[in-house]
This record gives C-alpha cells, structure tokens and sequence, in this order.
C-alpha cells in the first residue's frame, strides 16, 4: 500500500501541470491507439507510394535550320515571328483532332477513357504535352535556334514514340504552313499583278485611241501645225497675188475686146434704126384704123418707145467706143478671157481650199494646250499603273522565288536533332517524398488520436486528477493489484489487439494498393509541375 499523501499547503492550487511526466504517462496509457492510428495512416500511405504506375517522359529536340540563300538574294514570303508561328503550329499539333488520333493509334489513357468523356481526355494530354525554346541572347534580343518536345507517360516505349509523333507533326505543319503561306502570297500578288496588267492595257488602250483620234492637235505636233499654217499662210497671199494678176489681165482683155467691138455696135445701131423705122410706118397704120386704146396699137407704142430707148443707149455706147484698131483679132481675145476666167476660177478654188486648210490648223493649234492637258491626264494615270505595275511585277517575281524556295526546303524549316529515346527512369511519382509525407501524417494521426482519446476519457488516472475536480482532500492511493487471471486476460486482449491490428493494417494496405495500383490519375495529381 502506497503512504498517505497529505498536502501540507492548503493554498497549493489543484490540477498538474504539462510536462515531461504526463506526457510519458499519457504516452503509456495511449500509445496503443496512437500507434495505431499512425501504423493505419502509414501503411496506407506506403501502399499507395508502392502502388502508383510509374510516369515516364521523353524529349525530341528540334532545329531550327535557317534560311539557307541570303536574304539579300531571296526575300522571304513568311515574315512572322518564329517564336509565334511555333506557338502557332503547337496549338495545330496539339487540337483535338490530332491528340484523338494519336489517342486511338497508341491506346493511350484506357483508364480515363473508361471513365471520363473523350474532350478530358485530350484535355489531360494536352497538359502532358510540354514545349520548350531554346535560344541564344544576341543583341539584347532572344533569338530562338531550337525548341525541345517532351511528352509524359506511362510506357517508356510508347511514350517515345509519341513524342516522336509529335516532332514529326511540328517539322510537317512547319514545312506546310510556310508553303501555303507562300503559294498563299504569291497567288495573291498574281492577282494582283493581272489586274493592274489589265488596267494597264485599258490605260493604254485609251491614250492610244485619244492620240490616233487627235494626233494631228497633240503637243508633239505642235511645230509641224505651225510649219504647215505658215507654208499655207505663203500659198494663200501667192494665191491672192496671182488672182490680182489675173483680174487685171481680164480687165485688159475685156478693154481690147470692147475696142475690138465697136464697129459691130455701130452696125447694131443701124439695124435698130431700120426696125424702128419699120415699127412706127405699122404704129401709123395701126392708128389710121384703130383708136390709142385698142391693144395692138397700145402694145405697138409700147414697143416703139422701148425701141427708141434702146437705140438712144446704143448710141450712146457707140458715141464712147474708140474706132477699132486695124490689129483687134476678137476672137482670139474671146479665148484669152476664157482662159483667164478659167484659171481665176481655179485659183478662187484654191483660195477655198487654203482657207479651209488655215482654219483647221488653226482650229488644231488653238486646241493644242487642252489636246496636252489631256494627254497629260492620260499619261499620269498610265505612268501611275505602270509604277505599281512593275513594283507588284517584281513582289511577286521574288514571291514565286520565295516559293520555289520553299518547295526545296531551301528556306527555314524545322529537323529533328535527338529523336526521343525510351527513357530508363521514370519522372513520377516521386516515392521516397511520398512516404516521407505519408511518415509525418501518420506521426501527426497518430498525436491527434491521442489528444482526442484523452480528451473523450472522463475517468480519473492520477491523484492530481482528482485534486483538480475535487476541493476534499486525498488521504492515500491504493494502486492496482492484478491477479493471475487478470494478467492472463490482459496478455490475451494485447494478442487479439495485435492480431486485430495486423488484419486492419493488411486491409488498409490492400485497399490502398487496390485503390491506387495502376491509376495513372492519382500519379498526375501527386506530381504536379514535373
């Protein structure tokens, strides 16, 4: 029997303290729920750590050959960025169809195609999917040379052969995408170069139907218009000249031929006298029978008074003609004024026809300044189309080069440098760190356990204990006395505990290890950012 333990200090206060000693007894009373509950939760984490599938990557590693004809020669077509078309192209070899594809050929993912629909799927392997550049730092500016593929899984084999895929796609949808591109460029400047071709012929259709229309007004024609009036202007005042000439020799002509005539005026004179002699003896006979009104004596009067009129002129013109000459030939001067009036009428047909002429160049020079404005209208228009013309003409020459160029590889493309080989160790998951993380959950179960069990017990372990719920005080502890049979049943409980413990442990372990052996997505989500 344990003495009597009087406290000999009523104001000593109730209750124990934290401490070394409580916390062994604590220990003592429940380190079989605590190691249980720590053995539960590791067992269970290690079997899981153990059972995971493992996950391999493997990288292909791709150059960047540059063009290989100078620029200055050959003017690429495809001016992007490399760093964007290679993100370009990554989002092409990484779309839907082409992951589906590699999905069905390789038989990736059989877990998660049992058990999510086929877009998470992708999406999954999407992210296992990796791009890296490479490049060097030249002029302050990052210039890419090459660029790494790496794809994660879980066949070494399989996941090499996927990743090689993958190069592939991104050396193929390279070479593609910068010959459509430049077929692409050079269709369009073809276009573009027919078009103005064809602009280019109605420009020059019309300038040539405006200069054959009014060649002779145009500018260039300007000093021939005015050679030509100026010779026109010298025939018209010879023109003038001769018809003066002319005029005159008729008149001389005309003059000759009224001397010429007079002796034949005289005879006129006679024979006028003689028929007026003989119309007043019938005028007088006419008179003896009839009255002045009767009408053939009105119309005899009439006649004899026209008579006598016409023989006073004729006298007169007589009275003013000199006496012919003995050398008058009339009828040769006759043909001389006939030729005269002949060669006049030719020259005052002349005379129209100068004066015609003269009006048309002078029409033809007076339009000249507007004939230039157009032409040089025209030829604005034309020399404009013309420049554009041979500027697109040549685009479009080193465009189809460029192309050319590009059909031979002679440009920038991509070549596989390291093919993806299988890798020999796997990237995830990561075991020791997942054991060492499952260790320090069970040591934290298991001191949570404790805590919880001895918080839930109301009984009493210690005299402090019961000092702290109790103001009596504690006479003597009498401690616990264990007979055969108790000792007996007690070994049996810790056997039946222990044997308990195993079959829970190795049930955990199972279930661990049938939950997590071969689950791809456990792996994934235990290895993030490898």
């Amino acid at each position: 029997m344990e003495p009597i333990d009087i406290p000999t200090n009523e104001e000593e206060p109730y209750g124990r303290r934290i401490d070394p000693d409580l916390i062994r007894e604590i220990w003592h009373r429940r380190r079989g729920i605590g190691i249980a509950v720590a053995g539960a939760v590791l067992v269970s984490g290690i079997s899981a750590a153990l059972s995971l599938p493992n996950l391999y990557r493997a990288t292909a590693k791709v150059l960047v050959d540059r063009q290989e004809v100078a620029e200055t020669f050959v003017r690429p077509t495809v001016t992007a960025e490399l760093e964007t078309r290679i993100q370009t192209i990554h989002q092409q070899v990484t779309s839907r169809e082409r992951l589906t594809a590699l999905i069905s050929k390789y038989g990736l993912y059989p877990d998660e195609r049992r058990h999510q629909p086929l877009d998470m799927v992708v999406d999954g392997m999407r992210r296992d999917v990796d791009l890296r550049l490479e490049g060097l730092q030249t002029n302050g500016r990052n210039s890419t040379v090459a660029f790494t593929v790496s794809y994660r899984g879980r066949d070494p084999a399989t996941t090499a052969e996927v990743t090689n895929k993958l190069a592939d796609y991104y050396v193929e949808e390279n070479s593609n995408a910068r010959q459509r591109q430049a077929m692409r460029t050079a269709g369009f400047l073809n276009e573009q170069v027919e078009s103005l071709k064809a602009e280019l012929e109605q420009h020059e259709s019309k300038t040539g139907d405006y200069i054959r229309r009014n060649s002779s007004a145009l500018p260039q024609q300007l000093g021939v218009n005015e050679s030509a009036l100026s010779r026109l202007s010298a025939r018209l005042q010879l023109n003038n000249d001769l018809q003066q000439r002319q005029m005159e020799r008729r008149e001389r002509i005309q003059r000759e031929l009224t001397e010429a005539s007079s002796g034949a005026v005289m005879a006129d004179v006679r024979t006028a006298e003689s028929e007026l002699a003989r119309l007043r003896q019938d005028l007088a006979a006419m008179k003896n029978r009839y009255s002045d009104r009767y009408p053939e004596v009105a119309r005899l009067s009439a006649e004899v008074t026209a008579r006598e009129a016409q023989l006073a002129a004729t006298r007169s013109a007589a009275a003013r003609v000199p006496p012919p000459s003995a050398t008058t030939k009339p009828a040769a001067g006759t043909a001389s004024l006939s030729d005269v009036d002949a060669e006049l009428q030719a020259l005052r047909s002349e005379e129209g026809a100068l004066r015609r002429a003269i009006g048309s160049y002078e029409q033809r020079l007076a339009s000249t300044p507007t004939k230039a404005m157009d032409l040089e209208r025209l030829a604005r228009g034309y020399d404009t189309t013309r420049d554009r013309y041979q500027l697109l003409l040549k685009a479009y020459e080193d465009a189809r080069i460029a192309a050319t160029l590009e059909q031979n590889q002679g440009a920038e493309e991509f070549r596989i440098l390291d093919p993806a080989i299988p890798p020999r160790s796997a990237i995830a998951p990561n075991r020791v760190w997942l054991m060492a993380i499952a260790a320090l959950a069970a040591l934290v179960a298991g001191v949570i356990a404790i805590v919880l069990f001895e918080q839930l017990d109301s009984s009493f372990h210690a005299p402090d204990d019961l000092r702290s719920f109790v103001k009596a005080p504690i006479l003597a502890t009498i401690p616990r006395v264990l007979t055969t049979a108790a000792t007996r049943r007690r070994r049996m409980r810790r056997v039946l505990a222990t044997s308990a413990a195993i079959v829970v442990l190795s049930l955990l372990a199972a279930g661990s290890w049938f939950v997590t052996a071969g689950n791809e997505m456990i792996t994934r989500l235990t290895t993030r950012g490898v």
